[in-house]
């Protein structure tokens, strides 16, 4: 039996065309789409059945490698844990992973609360003076402080410049679609490798993901990563790190902008769990309504849209047979608005992740699934949930409506334009 899809030839990328045809071959065709692809020497295939993503995330993981569209991501982080696959990526993975556990995540916690209370201070001189706030901008800088110190903690300052004007600051632009930014990022990575040799000679350790990551040894050959190794997996997490934190929070205030019983609920919350203002890393998991908001946004707006993966064997997917070597894309940003799933699936309702709510987990995976589900995923958890605990109950955010939202779909799906807005300081 022939898989359905169109007839004639199409070009799909990570790109606003395969973003809005995606929609319209699902729409058309249904959850199993085989294309032809003009751009592309094998077929692609366009699912968006829960179970047969599953199948190809996990169960049968070992059979799929990435695929197509990952050719820029290497450019600009190299062979990290993102882009690398098999026994070297099970290697890497094996050894970052500890690095993340929970045991080390009330030490990241103390200084994500101190990034984030400098920001508060920041946001009460904006709301006395009326300045407007880029918000876009603003999240992104935060973001990328936070996951900065959680690399190279004290020696940002030291090696990288004071905090006001760090050489990192130019990744709020999207480095993944801009090649200047890009090739300015990887030059910068030499000064990485510098503070790598200076652990090396010194022995300096300080609690951060650099020292954790230079310490590791592979379980079988006990090896530790080279430098160029390290380099490529503090890139990934550099970017990685902080756009879906970024992206996330940008869209969270936005959201909020204009749901008035959603901004009740999350600021009641936050009083609620710490009512003097003094947030604990123990509160966080009280945090159930805020950790709903933040499962919404993500899954209206996942950071990452589209995932592709390439068949190394032949297999069998929603009846149909996939030859060795076919493309297969899967949309978390599809999957997650298809009516079949979601009950009125474009509008905001946080309560659809309540635990009464049994929401459609298997169609919600804005961290991936499987081996290769995001290694970062608690650490952005913490970093969002603290973040909104602490700014929520101080501050309403009131969209500047200049012009419309629009979504950019690149690698990451942003916002195609900063998303401007004015402060209001709530009453104690």
């Amino acid at each position: 039996m022939n898989a359905p899809g169109p007839k004639e030839a199409l070009a799909l990328d990570c790109d606003a065309e395969t973003f809005e045809l995606i929609h319209q071959l699902e729409a058309c065709y249904g959850p199993v789409v085989r294309i032809e692809a003009s751009n592309h020497e094998r077929p692609v295939w366009l699912l968006s059945d829960p179970d047969d993503i599953r199948r190809i995330l996990v169960n049968q993981h070992r059979n799929y490698v990435k695929g197509v569209g990952f050719e820029r991501v290497e450019m600009l982080l190299g062979n990290g844990i993102i882009v690398s696959d098999g026994a070297f990526w099970r290697r890497q993975r094996t050894m970052i992973q500890p690095a993340f556990s929970r045991g080390n995540m009330p030490r990241y916690f103390d200084m994500i609360k101190a990034v984030t209370l400098r920001l508060r201070e920041q946001w009460r001189a904006l709301a006395a003076s009326g300045e407007p706030l880029d918000i876009t901008t603003c999240m992104s800088e935060y973001a990328l402080e936070i996951i900065l110190r959680a690399i190279f903690s004290n020696d940002m300052e030291r090696f990288f410049g004071a905090e006001e004007d760090h050489p990192f600051a130019f990744l709020t632009e999207d480095p993944t679609r801009n090649l200047m930014v890009a090739m300015k990022f990887r030059q910068l990575l030499k000064r990485v490798r510098a503070l790598i040799a200076h652990r090396r000679e010194t022995g300096e350790r300080p609690f951060d993901l650099l020292s954790m990551m230079m310490d590791a040894r592979a379980s079988r050959t006990q090896e530790a990563m080279s430098d160029r190794e390290l380099v490529d997996e503090v890139a990934t997490m550099i970017i990685a790190g902080h756009e879906t934190s970024a992206g996330t929070l940008n869209w969270a205030w936005y959201l909020m902008s204009s749901h008035a019983e959603s901004r009740r609920l999350l600021r009641a919350e936050s009083e609620r769990v710490c009512p003097d203002g003094d947030l604990h890393y123990e509160q966080l998991s009280e945090l159930t309504y805020t950790q709903q908001v933040l499962d919404e946004t993500l899954r209206l707006y996942p950071p990452v849209w589209l995932f592709t993966r390439r068949a190394l064997a032949d297999d069998e997917i929603g009846g149909f047979s996939v030859a060795a070597g076919d493309n297969l894309f899967f949309s978390p940003y599809l999957v997650q608005h298809l009516p079949r799933f979601w009950d009125a699936p474009e509008a905001f309702k946080p309560e659809r992740f309540s635990p009464d709510a049994q929401a459609p987990m298997q169609a919600f995976f804005p961290f991936s699934q499987g081996p290769r589900r995001c290694i970062g995923e608690f650490f952005s958890y913490v970093e969002m949930k603290t973040h909104l605990a602490l700014m929520s109950r101080e501050f309403r955010l009131r969209h500047i409506d200049d012009q419309p939202v629009r979504l950019e779909p690149a690698i990451n799906l942003r916002t195609l334009h900063s998303i401007n807005m004015t402060i209001e300081a709530l009453d104690p």
